[in-house]
């Protein structure tokens, strides 16, 4: 398997509904090489819930300072949990 395609996304600084706007249009360009990884300020359940309908794999976790992190992939085989931060 050829190295796993990281698109990113922070967040943090953008004001409703951009960050779910950007968020849609970067899980359309997901292929089985590629993961989609968002910084939020809080957890975008909306964007989990479409994610999970569409059968993504999907992981969010809150780090130490509060921020979200958010890891969505279209292939299966991508161990999420490793690439979190």
């Amino acid at each position: 398997m050829s190295p796993i395609k990281k698109i990113a996304l922070d967040a943090r600084d953008l004001e409703h509904p951009r960050p779910l706007e950007l968020s849609m249009k970067a899980l359309q360009k997901l292929d089985q090489e590629s993961y989609f990884h968002m910084i939020h300020r809080k957890n975008p359940i909306p964007l989990i819930d479409l994610a999970s309908e569409q059968n993504f794999q999907v992981l969010n976790r809150e780090d130490s300072e509060g921020n979200w992190h958010i890891l969505i992939a279209k292939n299966k085989d991508i161990d999420l949990q490793s690439l979190l931060p």
